[in-house]
């Protein structure tokens, strides 16, 4: 490690918390230098939701390189990304009865995000964006603006200006609606509240400690937008591409959103990728009004194509990840019912759960234990107190029980050294 400590920028984070060098990875596996084998549990904090080096994509990307397929292209025609929006359409979009303009904005995540706020703002007119208590929406400066978290915010150094947070679902308890509050504020002239020119959301808050909004909650909201002609910004950025189940993490509400976020595992196999699906009638873009050199990684094109092909298809694929989350669910409410003196909770949707830890550092000496013992893992919350679940959709129930195994034994060693006892609570 010492190449990393004495070159790269204290910036540097996951490596702190996996502290080896990596040089090999196949499916839900990552190897080191030293021959190690890790279960994965990371999955690239959501990029890697068909696995590591996934050799049906893999093989599609290296036939494009050999035959000089053009790799770089802005925003210009190519085949690679025709191929895309043809499947895209195909394979998603029409068989949910989605109308959507597609725009490429760059290669990350927080791209997209930025994009869909620019245009909201742009359509709309207002400069507003509502977003919700622990979001996550990127590092840029307007996502940034929008995401919850103070020590992201701190980095900024400047004041972060032109959205309004809202408490999201579950913020202050079951009993309350928070739709209701930020509702009673768009109602009153006398709120403070500069009408928004959308509201920022994501279905299930991944860095924000696995947080899943109730269906009912999502449905009141776009229709508390709906009836204030408030766009609705989805950001399916983790969540999307079937993490919950589902291709849309929105699907199974019911609801329509006016502008979608994606990327991360858009990208297939690693390669970075972003997009944003816009209602058609809010393309108002001029040509060229939001651009960036990296909007046309045509790799990823070719890369994401085939995924869609080889897994959504059909419903299939979703319903194999929907059981994998039961079964991930089931195992970690029985460490929850066994560790009840430090473990809180269960949460999550799909291939995401989180299980809760009460006492301060508890979720990262889990995490560090773990590693030790063979899984990568994090934490998310604002105080990393939830270990977050998420492996690739793609890993079987054999390595499933294996990282299990681990984290449930790496809970066990902190407990027994924090508390001085093994298990609470038998399952």
């Amino acid at each position: 490690m010492e190449t990393f400590e004495r070159l790269e920028s204290n910036v540097r984070g996951y490596c702190r918390d996996f502290p080896t060098v990596f040089t090999q990875a196949k499916g839900h596996h990552v190897w080191d230098e030293q021959g190690r084998r890790y279960v994965d549990f990371f999955a690239g904090a959501g990029v890697l939701n068909y696995g590591h080096n996934n050799p049906r994509l893999k093989k599609k990307v290296m036939e494009y390189l050999m035959k000089d397929g053009v790799v770089h292209g802005l925003d210009m025609a190519t085949e690679a990304k025709r191929a895309f929006l043809n499947t895209f359409e195909e394979v998603i979009l029409k068989p949910r009865g989605l109308s959507y303009k597609v725009q490429f904005p760059g290669p990350t995540g927080t791209n997209a995000v930025e994009s869909a706020m620019k245009l909201a703002r742009k359509v709309t007119g207002r400069h507003n964006i509502v977003a919700f208590t622990r979001g996550f929406h990127g590092m840029t400066m307007g996502a940034l603006a929008a995401t919850a978290n103070a020590g992201k915010r701190g980095g900024a150094s400047v004041p972060l200006n032109y959205t309004t947070t809202m408490p999201y679902d579950g913020y202050y308890g079951d009993d309350i609606d928070t739709v209701m509050v930020l509702e009673r504020h768009l109602d009153d002239a006398g709120s403070g509240l500069d009408k928004p020119a959308a509201v920022l959301v994501e279905t299930v808050q991944g860095e924000g400690g696995v947080n899943p909004a109730r269906f009912e909650w999502l449905k009141r909201l776009a229709e508390v937008c709906r009836a204030h002609d408030v766009l609705l910004i989805v950001d399916d950025i983790q969540m999307g591409c079937g993490r919950t189940g589902p291709f849309f993490s929105f699907e199974p509400v019911g609801i329509t959103p006016d502008i979608v976020t994606l990327s991360k595992s858009i990208g297939g196999i690693g390669l970075p990728m972003a997009v944003v699906l816009i209602r058609p009638d809010l393309d108002q873009w001029k040509p060229g009004e939001h651009n960036g050199t990296f909007r046309g990684n045509n790799l990823a094109f070719v890369a994401a194509t085939e995924a869609l092909d080889a897994y959504w298809r059909d419903d299939a694929f979703a319903k194999a990840t929907e059981a994998k989350g039961r079964m991930v669910r089931q195992r970690l409410e029985a460490i929850q019912r066994r560790f009840g003196d430090v473990a809180v909770e269960v949460r999550g949707r799909g291939l995401i759960q989180g299980i809760v830890f009460g006492p301060e550092g508890f979720g990262d000496e889990v995490i560090h234990q773990a590693f030790e013992d063979g899984l990568i893992i994090e934490t998310s919350g604002p105080r990393d107190e939830v270990v977050k679940v998420m492996p690739p959709l793609t890993i079987d129930e054999k390595a499933l029980c294996e990282g299990l195994d681990i984290l449930e034994s790496a809970v066990e060693k902190i407990a027994r050294k924090t508390t001085g006892t093994a298990t609470s609570d038998a399952a």
